[in-house]
């Protein structure tokens, strides 16, 4: 027996009485569960609230007769909704003396209220606490029996320790002892098995099965008591044909089982109207009371509050959002439609049609697939300008139904949105041919579409045409900039005819948008504006929680560095292109051969020309699957000044070597005019003495002026800044508010003397401060 758990002054230890049932030799020990119990009785009231099943009943009887009590127990097993205060009293004494309370007859003889007073006085008169113990204790909310009980709690001054192990709440002013701190709750989360209590169990039936398969049945289970139980004598019958980890794959709420178990226990006892409305919302994965009332209609949808105070299996999601246990919400689905099979469908529509209006699109489409309804979920997706979600671009996916499939014709008649769905699903899938010809069809009904009167169909072909853009620059990027940068401009033009926030709501299309903006101005040579497109792009990109496209946007930050000469600044930026979470290349990408690009230019600047033929060389593996001419002239440029400065050794080049490299390049003039001086710096002239192009402060001696000596705060807020994290990233990781971090930005701005993070961050590198 374990150490005693109740503090020296409330009396002697004590065990479970003659009142406590037995322990069952296949009680799973749960110390964890015991040890919380038996802090819990130090307490007024411990109520264990659980489905039928969960184990509350095992985990009483395992603390009764494994720690030490405060006092004398009394176990009362009681008749749940039909308790009668008739037999419940007589019920409440008897079990009190036969646990060495002293009770009179003239207080055991009582009825109603004198009763309940004569026995609160003689529990008064004692000098240690007694435990009470309901089991199934469910009287209805204002019952003689629940009043009685409340009014025993309230007069007898601590010295009654209730236990109440039940289905519900019960009626016992809960919320009042939750404010003064009396009550003690164990819910059905806290009894869900955890995996060393699953695999006890399965090892009392001699299942062993590996940690992996125990975990997977916990989890189809939500831990529940039965249904690891019922499975584990399914699995115990398939032992020696060596299939139990098999029928735990394919083990649901639908096995037979555990269908009866629940239909019998739980779903038969519910009045018709609770039955109807559990059947009926068991199309959904969670439902709050509005949801319900769309879905059953007012007259069931408002029995919803007694759905959720009367039943457990229901685990509050907070907001009033309720998700029903999976093995419960399985053997509902399957009565509804064995019962009612043509309603499965309309309640799918039903439920999509409320949730896109409530702006849960990820949930309104699974339903439209659920009742076959690509053609609508197809126009949902495209008016909620959700088509990136489908292209992956965000941390918000829809569901995986849209995808697994494949790629639908679009029926005849259809508008272009199913035609749209068609072209993102097979470009996800990487079938480029079929992506196409859905989008050449999508275009030719967006070409028959004339414009109209009517606001609301100008702007569903708005949001057609925006969706048709968005798929083409994911299309298009990696292969042809300039066709992409089209479809980018498309999409700049198409937000000033949405709604304000509509863009705003999804980051994911201005990041890609001006990643392909950035991408193609960094080739055209206008690279202000490519710095300005790529920062935006990266902070959107973080927005949509897209780590490829922030890898993809430091990265040509990063190439763009390398063009000015901001040697140090590129390989910086081209390490957090390569530091998780941010993803890593999972195939020959432009942004690869990008990356060893800056990386070759940097070794060059190192004076490590072997090096850099060794980035160039990989660049150039990955060029020839994914070609880009402006990288390939890059690539030939620096490959040619690794070659002039391993023939030039250490007294450097002269200045015709650095005109016949510019001259040989085919770049744009501002690309040349900004990367001459990078040149001319790594062919070392300037050691031979013939300046050949300015200081570049990166890389050239000297101290720049200094700046005003900067906080540590503020100091972690400019590393963070050079990392291209948001404010409310650099907010969420100092663990400050998004306004503290804004003040630290304006100190270092005002310090360094600049006015934007891009130049902060450049200044503060050129200070050597980062």
């Amino acid at each position: 027996m374990s150490e005693r758990l109740c503090p020296e002054d409330e009396g002697a230890d004590h065990e479970a009485s003659r009142t406590t049932p037995a322990l069952p030799a296949w009680i799973v020990s749960r110390p964890r569960l015991t040890d919380r119990l038996a802090r819990a009785v130090r307490g007024r009231l411990t109520v264990v609230v659980g489905p039928v099943g969960a184990g509350k009943t095992a985990l009483a009887l395992e603390w009764a007769h494994t720690r030490r009590l405060p006092g004398p127990l009394a176990w009362v097993t009681c008749d749940g909704r039909a308790e009668q205060p008739a037999v419940f009293w007589p019920r409440v004494t008897s079990a009190l003396r036969d646990a060495g309370v002293l009770v009179p007859d003239a207080v055991a003889g009582g009825e109603g209220p004198l009763l309940v007073a004569a026995l609160a006085a003689e529990l008064n008169r004692r000098t240690e606490p007694v435990v009470l113990l309901l089991d199934d204790f469910q009287p209805a909310p204002g019952s003689p029996v629940a009043d009685g009980v409340s009014s025993l709690l309230r007069h007898t001054s601590g010295l009654l320790r209730l236990v109440v192990l039940a289905r519900r709440d019960p009626p016992l002013h809960l919320r009042r002892g939750r404010l003064a701190s009396d009550v003690t709750e164990l819910r059905t989360a806290d009894l869900a098995f955890d995996d060393r209590e699953t695999a006890a169990l399965l090892a009392q039936h001699g299942i062993d099965v590996p940690k992996q398969t125990v975990s997977v049945l916990r989890r189809r289970t939500d831990g529940w008591a039965a249904g690891i139980r019922l499975a584990a004598m399914s699995m115990e019958k398939l032992e020696r044909q060596g299939e139990p980890e098999r029928f735990v794959d394919r083990f649901a709420g639908d096995d037979e089982a555990v269908a009866s178990y629940l239909v019998e226990e739980v779903l038969d006892l519910q009045p018709a109207a609770m039955r109807r409305l559990l059947l009926t919302t068991s199309v959904l994965d969670r439902v709050n009371a509005e949801l319900a009332a769309a879905l059953c209609g007012d007259d069931i949808g408002g029995h919803f509050a007694d759905l959720v105070r009367e039943n457990s299996f229901l685990h509050p999601l907070g907001h009033g959002w309720y998700r029903c246990h999976q093995m419960f919400a399985d053997v509902l689905r399957m009565c509804l439609r064995h019962e009612t099979p043509g309603l499965v469908v309309p309640l799918h529509r039903r439920a999509a049609a409320w949730l896109g209006a409530h702006g849960r699109l990820a949930e309104a489409v699974g339903h439209l697939l659920a009742a076959d309804e690509r053609d609508l979920a197809a126009e949902l997706i495209v008016r909620h300008l959700a088509i990136g979600q489908v292209l992956g671009l965000s941390r918000s996916p829809l569901p995986d139904g849209l995808t697994r499939a494949g790629p639908q014709e679009p029926g005849s008649g259809s508008g272009p949105e199913p035609a749209l769905l068609a072209a993102a699903v097979a470009r996800v899938r990487g079938d480029d041919q079929t992506c196409g010809r859905h989008l050449e069809l999508a275009e030719k009904l967006l070409a028959g579409s004339q414009e109209h009167d009517g606001q609301e169909e100008n702007d569903r072909i708005v949001r057609c045409r925006l969706a048709h853009a968005v798929i083409r620059m994911d299309r298009l990027r990696a292969d042809d900039p300039e066709q992409a940068y089209a479809a980018a401009l498309e999409v700049e033009a198409a937000g000033p005819l949405l709604p304000h926030t509509a863009l705003a709501q999804h980051p994911e299309i201005p990041a890609l948008t001006l990643a392909v903006r950035g991408a193609y101005e960094v080739r055209a040579g206008h690279l202000k504006a490519a710095e300005a497109s790529l920062t935006g792009a990266l902070k959107a990109a973080g927005a949509a929680g897209n780590g490829a496209l922030r890898r993809d946007c430091l990265v040509e930050l990063a190439l763009l560095e390398a063009v000015r000469g901001r040697f140090r600044a590129a390989d910086e930026l081209a390490a957090h292109a390569t530091q998780p979470p941010l993803p890593s290349w999972c195939a020959a990408e432009r942004s690869q051969a990008a990356l060893h690009l800056v990386r070759a230019w940097v070794e060059l600047a190192r004076g490590e020309p072997g090096r850099a033929r060794h980035e160039l060389a990989r660049a150039d593996g990955v060029l020839r699957s994914s070609p880009d001419a402006f990288l390939a002239e890059l690539r030939a440029l620096a490959a040619g000044v690794a070659a002039a400065v391993e023939r030039a050794g250490p007294l450097g080049c002269g200045p015709e070597v650095l005109d016949e490299l510019v001259r040989s390049a085919r770049l744009p003039v501002t690309v040349l005019r900004t990367v001459t001086p990078a040149c001319a710096f790594v062919l070392g002239a300037a050691r031979g003495g013939r300046a050949l192009g300015p200081a570049l402060p990166d890389r050239v001696g000297g101290r720049p002026a200094r700046a005003e000596q900067l906080s540590p705060r503020e100091r972690d807020v400019l590393d963070r800044l050079a990392q291209m994290m948001t404010t409310e990233e650099i907010a969420a990781e100092l663990y400050l508010s998004v306004n503290t971090v804004k003040t630290h930005l304006k100190s270092v701005y005002r310090k360094l003397a600049v006015t934007r993070r891009s130049a902060a961050v450049r200044r503060a590198r050129e200070l050597q401060i980062l």
